[in-house]
């Protein structure tokens, strides 16, 4: 029974001085499209000082790689399937990306806010 009541006392303790969940903080989710090697769409808004989660999807069939210099970020993303590039906190301004595999066509860029 003592041993019950310390393990129930610590399991308490532990909830005291976790971070709850409503209070953690989250990053803003953000999508982009590639289709017919372009980036969809090809300005995307999000707020400065926040950390960011781009979400990727690549409805080509080939692959596209996501890159910026500026943003210091490059993530190759197979066709048919999604990836995820965090980015931030940035200051405002904008920052350009680009598909690797298809920089013609494949332009784009985050204003930041």
């Amino acid at each position: 029974m003592l041993y019950r009541s310390g393990a129930l006392l610590a399991a308490a303790f532990m909830l005291s001085v976790l971070p709850s969940a409503p209070g953690r903080t989250q990053e803003a989710n953000f999508a982009l499209t590639i289709k017919d090697h372009q980036f969809s769409p090809t300005q995307l808004e999000i707020p400065a000082n926040k950390k960011v989660k781009l979400i990727i999807k690549n409805a080509d069939p080939t692959p596209e790689e996501f890159e910026s210099t500026e943003l210091h970020r490059e993530k190759v993303i197979p066709g048919g399937t999604e990836g995820i590039v965090y980015v931030g906190p940035l200051a405002p301004g904008t920052y350009e990306f680009f598909g690797d595999f298809n920089p013609k066509t494949a332009r784009g860029h985050l204003v930041v806010k």
